[in-house]
């Protein structure tokens, strides 16, 4: 299978970029593609097929430890409250990819760093990760939406119960865990999908872990090739991503020709997401939401 499907390659591009939303800083990228076949991902926009992984990955934590060091981050902020925080699986699953990662290293860099830490967020639940303490230096935030689009849109992923469960274990094993509301779907019934799935969590999150667990929401955003290559694969689910009647176009920063909500829909969609999830789900503070 790896030699097929995975690949390992010398990453050259060591930038290292501003994000502001989930973390502070985007790494270079450790892993690039993803081997789920998520009907929303924009990985697939960028590598099809398969996933291509850094073997000089020292050279990206060599990268990190430098940039850290002279960054200026006003601290605290909504990323942190003292830690740099930087993204390391912008372009990948890194827990569904970390057997072919040394993440041992990766980990162990940030538990030992002074300034920085590590982010993902994941769909799924790699146990092989409860073995080792991070110390709260990495942070895990598992993506949560409604099992019913889940099991349309992310097949093969964690399930949803399973995500949540996972909470509990990985604060327990020493990271520092948050949920990924995303991509946030709007379509019929969907306020009260959202409030069965706060109410889920609101069940399964230990009461004594309830205040360390944050969130980020962010509405689906789709893509008029990966709309086009769900549909030459039938690709499940798609009515719930292309709906141009509530979507308005968007050129990305890469020039991809990508479809967000209506900006007036949304603002309104975010209050009443928020709101509901106040009722539901209180304890449980947004970092930010787009």
């Amino acid at each position: 299978m790896k030699e097929s499907v995975v690949k390992d390659v010398m990453r050259k591009s060591m930038i290292i970029r501003p994000s502001g939303r989930s973390t502070d800083f985007i790494s270079p990228s450790f892993g690039q593609g993803c081997l789920f076949n998520c009907s929303y991902c924009f990985c697939k926009r960028h590598t099809p097929e398969g996933v291509t992984i850094a073997s000089n990955h020292w050279e990206i934590l060599t990268m990190i430890n430098n940039h850290s060091m002279f960054a200026v981050v006003d601290k605290p902020n909504q990323t942190h409250n003292s830690l740099i925080s930087y993204e390391i699986g912008c372009n990948e699953d890194f827990a569904l990819h970390a057997k072919y990662h040394k993440w041992l290293d990766i980990f162990e860099f940030f538990r030992k760093h002074p300034r920085a830490m590590g982010s993902f967020a994941t769909k799924y639940v790699n146990t092989d990760f409860l073995s080792y303490n991070p110390e709260r230096k990495v942070r895990i935030r598992f993506s949560l939406m409604p099992q019913d689009y889940s099991d349309l849109l992310e097949p093969s992923t964690s399930r949803i119960r399973t995500r949540i469960h996972a909470i509990n274990d990985f604060i327990k094993a020493g990271y520092d865990v948050h949920i990924n509301f995303s991509p946030v779907i709007v379509t019929g019934g969907w306020v009260e999908k959202y409030r069965e799935l706060f109410q889920l969590v609101n069940q399964i999150v230990f009461p004594a872990n309830k205040e360390f667990v944050h969130c980020e929401v962010i509405f689906l955003t789709h893509n008029n090739e990966k709309h086009e290559y769900n549909l030459k694969h039938e690709l499940p689910g798609e009515y719930l991503l292309w709906n141009p009647h509530v979507q308005e176009s968007k050129i990305s920063e890469y020039g991809g020709k990508n479809l967000r909500y209506d900006y007036r829909r949304k603002k309104h969609w975010i209050e009443i997401f928020t709101a509901v999830m106040q009722e539901e789900i209180p304890w449980c503070t947004i970092r930010y939401s787009i």
